[in-house]
């Protein structure tokens, strides 16, 4: 085996290992209340529903009916159990989840029927550990390394590997579209004129989704060739297939949405073969099936020989017509999938059984910053030609095993191209969504100082007089961090940042015009923090500062994680390390903070201990860069908040 893949292979069973080890952690003990505040189960369930599916299997649809606000982690193409309260360990069968949507979801159980106990006690679904995707990912490394053996067959992979460059048309006219800046359309030429490999490098609010699609546009309009679009979250995904579909494209949706969008929904598979003139006859030979099997359900156990013949000739009746079934649902997915300019999906969901086969000329894979590599070898061995789309110094992908990460998993294959082959890359460099001096300091640590604010937002604030960017300093006033198992809190640093706030808010009423009764003149805020039990305090906090009542809705509360993406007017970021020793754990990720730091537009605040930020230069550098724009103020000059 290539070296090059052989390490790749043996991080991921690293991986494989600790991400199982974890899971059975979560839950070999645990019972099933706590399963389900852990997003690994649904429970208590109602069945709405079953019939005849693929494999002579059958596919039940159920609804959670209970603690419908807890989030969970239940997703399309998981493995899954459904099971009974009544004897858990016995009465269970295992399946795959075909569909997922709000509190509803289908699960395609490996057997032939429901079975008997489904009717006794009270049912759950069990998220299984997914081998699955595991198997998926070491499947394409394997052949990914049998691929570069082939001199033609393994070009592209010896491009992406390091072993060869990467090759462009020479005579490409550079594109001129009206839609895009300079930067953008420089990107959209490299996309096109790139044999092998395209890289778009798009720092927060650059506008990387706009050009990717108007990219994809593109190459379908010169070359009508089938395109591939992938990336590791399902939120990418359905925003690309949505402004894709705009663009008039004719987009299929592999996988269901996480956003329950009537166009979103519309662009699925399922959706797509609901309305093809073919599943007239599945359906009624899916009710024939049903019929045959219902009939040979009404024989009891205690019958004789003629019964039994019977009762064998009327399953073998519906299996024969689910035979046939299978065949035209497989004639109908071939009929849809031919008529698809663009294929979207999450990156193990591109192996969906429905689309397997299929091969591409131009896979792109979205948000490659934060995609765990063998993941996109499953993806790249469908195609001629890859365009990466994403930013390395942004979040990273998650891994469970510290020794994986430290020995390469962690360094994405965007990363190792941008390195290999910078005459791939493009930056876009103008950028839309902060005012400069929110912009500036992550330019200058991340992007070489590139970045240039649009002129429609440079110099936007909340109101005239407002500053844009404030850094303040706790240092000395006491507010010590306490550690809460493995999560640090900070409830002095999370109540001073509320009477700020609240003094932020009081200054807003004065100076928008009618605030309360016209609430879209008010800004969205975002309150982060980088630790979970800081985000506690903070949302308990919230909900008991009456100054903020009435603008509850524009104010929203979470981990730097779950902003990765998104923007808000004003932005609050709690650092809560605070202590005499100069620690400040995972403070030191500094991808995670360039996330925290250029969500805002109008407004930043950074609030944390100088004397304890400081052990890192990144801190130190960014402490440096607020006094030189006389943003920042020491805590001891909000004394009387």
């Amino acid at each position: 085996m290539n070296s090059y893949f052989k390490k790749l292979s043996e991080l991921l069973k690293t991986e494989r290992e600790e991400d199982k080890q974890s899971y059975l952690r979560l839950t070999e003990m645990s019972s099933v209340s706590e399963r389900r505040a852990n997003g690994l189960a649904w429970y208590p369930i109602a069945i709405r529903g079953n019939e005849m599916t693929r494999g002579d299997y059958v596919s039940v649809e159920i609804e959670r009916t209970t603690h419908l606000d807890v989030p969970h982690q239940l997703r399309f193409g998981m493995p899954a159990v459904l099971f009974s309260n009544h004897d858990p360990k016995k009465d269970r069968v295992e399946g795959i989840i075909s569909h997922q949507s709000g509190n509803r979801l289908k699960i395609t159980l490996r057997a032939d029927e429901l079975p008997e106990w489904s009717r006794d006690g009270k049912l759950g679904v069990d998220l299984l550990f997914d081998d699955n995707s595991y198997d998926e990912m070491q499947n394409a490394l394997k052949a990914a390394d049998a691929m570069a053996e082939d001199e033609k067959e393994g070009h592209l992979v010896k491009v992406l590997i390091g072993e060869k460059a990467p090759t462009f048309h020479p005579s490409l006219i550079r594109v001129e579209n009206p839609k895009l800046n300079a930067f953008q359309n420089e990107a959209v030429t490299k996309i096109l004129s790139g044999n092998e490999l395209a890289i778009v490098h798009g720092p927060p609010g650059t506008g990387k989704t706009t050009t990717l699609v108007q990219a994809i546009k593109e190459l379908i309009e010169r070359d009508h060739k089938k395109i591939l679009v992938v990336a590791p979250s399902n939120t990418a995904v359905d925003l690309l297939s949505e402004k894709l579909s705009e663009e008039g494209l004719n987009v299929i949706r592999v996988g269901n949405p996480i956003r329950v969008s009537e166009r979103l929904m519309s662009l699925t598979l399922d959706s797509k073969m609901t309305s093809h003139a073919g599943m007239k006859e599945v359906k009624t030979l899916k009710k024939q099936a049903s019929e045959y099997k219902n009939l040979a359900h009404k024989y009891k156990r205690q019958f004789g020989k003629s019964e039994r013949d019977q009762r064998k000739a009327l399953f073998d009746e519906a299996h024969r017509i689910m035979k046939d079934v299978g065949k035209i649902e497989q004639y109908v997915i071939d009929d849809v999938l031919e008529k698809a300019q663009v294929v979207t999906a999450t990156l193990v969901g591109a192996n969906h059984y429905t689309v397997r086969n299929l091969k591409y000329d131009t896979v792109v894979i979205d948000e490659a910053g934060q995609a765990l590599e063998p993941a996109c070898w499953i993806t790249i061995l469908k195609a001629e030609k890859v365009i990466l789309a994403g930013d390395h110094f942004q979040l990273a992908p998650t891994i469970k095993s510290s020794e994986a990460a430290r020995n390469g998993l962690s360094k994405t294959l965007l990363e190792k191209c941008v390195e290999l082959h910078p005459e791939s890359v493009v930056l876009l460099e103008e950028q839309y969504r902060m005012n400069e001096a929110i912009m500036g300091f992550s330019s200058q640590e991340f992007y070489q100082n590139k970045l240039k604010a649009h002129a429609s937002v440079a110099n936007r604030t909340l109101f005239p007089t407002d500053q844009p960017l404030t850094f303040i300093d706790t240092a000395g006033c006491g507010f010590d961090e306490k550690i809460e198992g493995t999560s640090s809190t900070n409830p002095d640093e999370a109540a001073f940042l509320f009477k700020h706030l609240s003094q932020l808010v009081t200054s807003l009423i004065e100076a928008i015009p009618n605030p309360r009764t016209n609430p879209n003149n008010f800004p969205t805020i975002a309150i982060i923090s980088p630790y979970k039990q800081q985000i506690s305090i903070l949302k308990d906090q919230l909900s008991n500062s009456s100054a903020l009542q009435p603008f509850l809705d524009k104010i929203s509360v979470n981990t730097i994680d779950s902003f990765q993406g998104q923007e808000r007017d004003v932005v609050y970021i709690s650092m809560t390390r605070s202590n005499a020793e100069g620690e400040i754990g995972f403070l030191s990720d500094i991808r995670r903070m360039n996330v925290a730091m250029t969500r805002a537009k109008k407004k930043l605040v950074v609030i944390g201990d100088s004397a304890t930020l400081s052990q890192l230069k990144f801190y130190t550098d960014f402490i440096t860069y607020a006094e030189n724009l006389n943003a920042y103020q020491s805590a001891w000059e909000f004394a009387d908040i």
